[in-house]
């Protein structure tokens, strides 16, 4: 029996992603499941780049807005999510568009690796607060090398996880896969980093100029501590900085656009390892929807 056809779209942020996921999904009768682990937050929107109703153009989103700002949102969460999304899809016989930056999510979505079964331990959290990352990854390597010689040793959250689950385990579970019950298709955007730097730098003015500064003073005031800020990515980090007076609006905006840079750098080496995406120059549409197509029919 054939399995139903999964597609998703993968690339670093700022790739377009977003906007190449809309145009499939109203080429091929597409409903689009976001993987990004901010967009899963009411009211991270602009910081986020959430897409808009706008932007949707009439296509229906999943996994947007479902979780608090103060609450912590994991990786089985989103495979809960997504796969109830998957196959609400599938019975209304539309295809399922995987889209999104947190590429840990689709990995999980696929089978690809596994979430250790350890909820969040807030206290915990807050202890390591205060430690630098090459403290947090000398604390790793202590309880479990082998996880401290592969990790993202810049990846703040990941560290803290990782030594979360270590507190609850001794250890972090070795990896595993499992077959997916769906054919996947997964499609790479393959963009010239001259012109991803562009797209950074003009998508980060954008972004400050449509409120993302007023929507993170927002967000405080609703109750979002800055040191939750601190843990929802990169443009919440540094504008929550220069909120509290801790940088200039210069050195705010220097900083984060270095930042999202070496972000996307980070995103490219993960996925890199992964030799069933399909790689596409974002300019080669035509040949982007005749694979899409192919993959459909066959």
């Amino acid at each position: 029996m054939d399995k139903p056809k999964v597609i998703a779209i993968v690339g670093p942020t700022a790739s377009g992603k977003t906007s190449l996921s809309i145009t499939l999904a109203r080429q091929f009768t597409g409903e689009i499941i976001s993987a990004d682990s901010r967009q899963v937050y009411r009211g991270l929107d602009i910081g986020s780049g959430k897409v808009t109703p706008d932007e949707m153009r009439g296509i229906p989103h999943h996994v947007l807005d479902v979780a608090d700002p103060m609450s912590v949102y994991t990786g089985i969460d989103f495979v809960r999510d997504a796969e109830k999304a998957l196959a609400d899809i599938l019975k209304r016989g539309h295809t399922p568009i995987v889209v999104g930056g947190t590429f840990f999510y689709l990995d999980l979505l696929r089978g690809k690796t596994h979430a250790a079964p350890v909820l969040p331990n807030q206290a915990f959290r807050d202890s390591l607060q205060d430690y630098s990352n090459e403290t947090l990854l000398e604390k790793l390597y202590t309880k479990d090398k082998e996880r401290a010689a592969n990790i993202d040793p810049h990846n703040r959250r990941r560290l803290i996880r990782a030594l979360e689950i270590t507190e609850a385990l001794g250890t972090v579970p070795k990896q595993t896969k499992t077959e997916s019950p769906y054919t996947w298709l997964i499609l790479g955007i393959d963009i010239d980093k001259a012109a991803l730097h562009q797209n950074i730098s003009t998508r980060l003015q954008q972004r400050l100029e449509q409120g993302m500064i007023e929507e993170i003073e927002k967000l405080h005031h609703a109750g979002v501590s800055y040191e939750r800020m601190d843990a929802l990515g990169l443009e919440y980090r540094y504008i929550s900085k220069y909120v509290q007076g801790l940088l200039t609006k210069d050195e705010c905006i220097e900083q984060l656009e270095y930042k999202i840079k070496q972000f996307a750098k980070r995103q490219m080496t993960w996925l890199k390892r992964d030799e069933e995406i399909e790689w596409f120059k974002p300019e080669n549409q035509r040949d982007i929807i005749a694979r899409t197509q192919n993959f459909l029919v066959s």
